[in-house]
């Protein structure tokens, strides 16, 4: 009867809090609200030390505060969501500890796609954000699978940065920037020639931009070996005019090397790097957070003010709320304080952006 009691207490309580919830989420949607909020989850081992948990148990309180912070965001209407849940640096750790991580992640992966899940529940649609080949094979091909279960939900998006860093990103960008920017001049060059827009200078021995293996209009009276004086000194004129007429065709030009060709006027634009410079627009298209808008909230708990190189490129016009709870601490106040100042500086941070 007691336990029947308390089962009943505990629901009643826990749907005025549900209701409550709602009310402070309809409170807040008068207002603007953040499309994007990213979290670096910070001290879920410490949480493990100061309770005295075994060498996981604080990464799996760290997943189930991951979950409920996820739904607040969803039921406030934020559609992005991106946490930062292991750094590249974090492989410098002891091997078992490593090991221990990605085995819970790809435990949680799949718990993430039963039915009954949040991500189902919500259609949210995973980015597992980073250098996926420094994953274990298993946590690799769950993270793809997950991706691809995932990849019709449009609703909302959860973006999870595993063997992340912020300088790995910026430098995967360059990098196929500058694969990309080489293709498209190469498939420039093959265009051109395709379409006959270069012209080629050489088909004989040449001299000062000079073509003398021109045309010889009297080359069968020469097979023939020309007969008579007259068809000799007629041949030898209509030599002379195409000579003169090469020549005219190609005073104004430099000298030629053999085999030259002569581009088009936008080749030679490629040429002085007028069109092969790599923009702003290039790099962010290769970012791997290009899938999502920037930040507008950045929380980091247990206290710190450092980005520990997380969305370094992103994060220029974004606050930096810093709650000194560990990561599985977090709670609904947490958010919602960190939303409440979004607002009260959204116009300051909105004229911030434009200036980037």
């Amino acid at each position: 009867m007691q336990k029947s009691a308390g089962g009943i207490a505990r629901h009643l309580l826990g749907g005025l809090y549900c209701y409550l919830r709602r009310c402070i989420f309809s409170v807040l949607s008068v207002g603007p609200l953040p499309s994007h909020i990213s979290f670096i989850m910070d001290g879920n081992r410490r949480y493990a030390k100061r309770r005295n948990l075994v060498e996981g148990d604080g990464h799996k309180a760290g997943f189930s505060a991951l979950m409920s912070i996820l739904r607040y965001c969803y039921e406030l209407g934020i559609k992005y969501v991106s946490v930062y849940a292991f750094s590249i640096d974090n492989f410098k750790r002891k091997p078992e500890e490593v090991q221990t991580f990605m085995e819970l992640m790809r435990e949680k992966i799949e718990e993430l796609l039963k039915q009954e899940s949040i991500i189902n529940e919500y259609g949210v649609r995973l980015h597992f954000i980073g250098n996926m080949q420094l994953l274990t094979e298993p946590v690799r091909v769950a993270a793809e699978k997950a991706m691809r279960v995932t990849a019709h939900n449009q609703e909302r998006v959860l973006l999870i940065c595993v063997a992340y860093t912020s300088r790995d990103e910026i430098m995967h960008a360059v990098q196929e920037s500058c694969k990309d920017k080489w293709n498209e001049v190469q498939a420039s060059k093959e265009d051109k020639v395709s379409n006959g827009e270069f012209t080629r200078i050489n088909q004989g021995p040449i001299s000062n931009g000079v073509d003398f293996h021109f045309h010889d209009s009297c080359k069968e009276n020469e097979t023939k070996a020309c007969g008579s004086l007259h068809e000799r000194v007629e041949c030898a004129k209509e030599k002379d005019y195409l000579f003169e007429q090469n020549l005219e065709k190609h005073s104004d030009s430099d000298n030629y090397s053999e085999d030259e060709i002569t581009p088009c006027n936008e080749e030679r634009k490629h040429k002085q790097g007028e069109f092969a410079s790599i923009k702003l627009v290039d790099i962010e298209k290769n970012m791997y957070m290009s899938v999502a808008p920037d930040p507008d909230i950045l929380i980091r708990t247990s206290g710190e003010a450092r980005l520990s190189n997380f969305l370094l490129w992103q994060t220029s016009a974004c606050p930096l709320y810093a709650p000194k709870v560990l990561w599985p601490e977090i709670g609904l106040r947490h958010l919602v304080w960190a939303v409440l100042n979004f607002q009260r500086h959204h116009f300051y941070l909105e004229k911030k952006k434009k200036q980037f």
